[in-house]
């Protein structure tokens, strides 16, 4: 029986993308549902998964696995093939901490700049808060200094296709829905990114989507939206 896993919209969820593409380029077999976020009925289908009450959750016969970095540890617990870190313990303690700082920080950029994948929209970087300013230029370093550091052994952060890329793809595409201005070599990795074959499949199917929601569409404020830090 195929693994399944729970996702939310893939055009606003970037959660749900980084477990899917983790599945996908781990060429492990996996049937997906979405729950589409923030509808009246979504309180109650996501209870079926996860009393966390988000997304994603991966089952696995009687076992349900909530949260990315525990679907991440769970499958290569048991696929020893799948996507991980780098081998190099220097560069795979540099991956893993900066995989932590996506996993725990840079609420401003989610806040301010919330996944959408669909669209395109300019913003003026003056209307950003202080801390989403010094968030983006902490991920431009952090994109800058791997490809400085290992841009030699191939097109990702540590060379290779790592945890690391998986973890910071949805802030890639997130920089270019508003057109946020980063550095040429931090742009390497952006490009990449966007170019990946899994990352375009996602890409097709949120543009398919039927949804809207409403308040990331039109930039609510947080402090007046429900939005779900992701």
């Amino acid at each position: 029986m195929p693994y399944h896993l729970v996702i939310g919209n893939k055009n606003y969820s970037s959660w749900s993308l980084r477990a899917w593409l983790f599945m996908k380029e781990s060429g492990v077999t996996f049937d997906e549902t979405r729950i589409p976020l923030y509808t009246p009925t979504w309180a109650r289908q996501i209870a079926r998964y996860t009393p966390a009450g988000r997304v994603p959750v991966l089952i696995d016969g009687n076992i349900s696995v909530w949260d990315s970095s525990a679907i991440f540890q769970y499958i290569r617990e048991r696929h020893p093939d799948a996507v991980g870190w780098p081998k190099d313990d220097e560069a795979r303690a540099r991956a893993q901490s900066i995989s932590g700082e996506m996993h725990s920080g840079f609420l401003a950029i989610r806040n301010e700049l919330p996944q959408n994948i669909r669209i395109r929209r300019q913003r003026d970087v003056s209307q950003l808060s202080a801390a989403c300013l010094a968030q983006i230029r902490r991920v431009d370093e952090i994109w800058s200094d791997c490809r400085h550091r290992y841009g030699n052994a191939g097109d990702w952060l540590f060379g290779e296709f790592s945890l690391a890329d998986i973890m910071y793809t949805p802030v890639a595409l997130r920089f270019l829905t508003y057109g946020i201005p980063i550095s040429d070599s931090a742009r390497e990795f952006q490009r990449a990114a966007a170019a990946r074959p899994s990352v375009k499949e996602w890409i097709v199917a949120a543009t398919a989507e039927p949804e809207a929601i409403a308040f990331i569409d039109d930039l609510v404020p947080e402090a007046k939206s429900p939005l779900t830090l992701g």
